[in-house]
């Protein structure tokens, strides 16, 4: 019992090690990524590429095309069509999602962080709805300080925000850490779903997996400023006391 209670406990999201694993994902909105990305569902799979240095109607382009899936098309317009698609992958409102204080599980190999999911701006209707009824859970590694997986799971079937019954959801981000400015990314991520209305039952299920990236700032003055703020604080701590 005692190890147990040793190994649970509550921590404030601003304590290291989780701190600096929450600073990795806050990318300066001057950080792009030019990605390659492989979309698959049950019926067909998708490759698109993503440059933000193109020409405005030639940055996403089709790589690959395999079977049919009109939900796995609308999926890679909607992202298509954002201001910035690069911008998913850098899960820069997770601290405000975590809000101020966490449950820890020591596992060992990692921490199981379980969180309450706070809606953020970047959250929609959906979202905030599914906020109260779904289990959060982060994966961190506390000796490298870098997040390694993101869960949103439904534990019970519930009533659906248009009706009908929501009987499961799963949602994964898996997070990985790109090796010139150490800031996280979401190299993957899975959704599965399931729902019953109208007598039938409407399943969902895909995945999104970055297979090649490209990071780089959108000016060398961008880059400039970002090393001095990252190096500021270890200069800091440099000096005699």
């Amino acid at each position: 019992m005692l190890l147990a209670f040793l190994a649970s406990f509550i921590m404030m999201t601003q304590a290291p090690p989780l701190d600096a694993a929450l600073t990795a994902t806050e990318a300066p909105r001057t950080l792009r990524a030019a990605f390659t990305v492989e979309l698959q569902s049950q019926h067909a799979s998708r490759v698109y590429s993503y440059d933000p240095r193109n020409e405005k109607g030639a940055r996403w382009q089709v790589v690959s095309w395999q079977g049919e899936d009109d939900e796995l098309e609308e999926v890679a317009a909607n992202w298509a069509n954002e201001a910035a698609p690069d911008g998913r992958l850098f899960p820069d409102d997770l601290r405000a999602s975590m809000g101020r204080e966490v449950r820890v599980e020591d596992m060992g190999h990692a921490w199981r962080v379980a969180f309450q999911h706070q809606p953020s701006t970047n959250d929609g209707e959906f979202d905030v709805w599914a906020a109260e009824r779904l289990q959060a859970t982060a994966w961190l590694d506390p000796v490298g300080e870098r997040f390694l997986r993101i869960d949103y799971r439904l534990p019970k079937p519930v009533a659906g925000p248009e009706g009908g019954k929501l009987t499961r959801y799963e949602q994964s981000y898996f997070i990985r850490t790109e090796p010139r400015w150490g800031m996280s990314y979401v190299s993957s991520f899975s959704i599965d779903l399931e729902a019953r209305a109208a007598f039938r039952t409407i399943s969902r299920r895909y995945s999104a997996n970055i297979i090649q990236t490209e990071f780089f700032f959108a000016s060398a003055e961008a880059e400039t400023d970002f090393e001095i703020r990252r190096k500021g604080p270890q200069l800091m701590s440099g000096l005699p006391r």
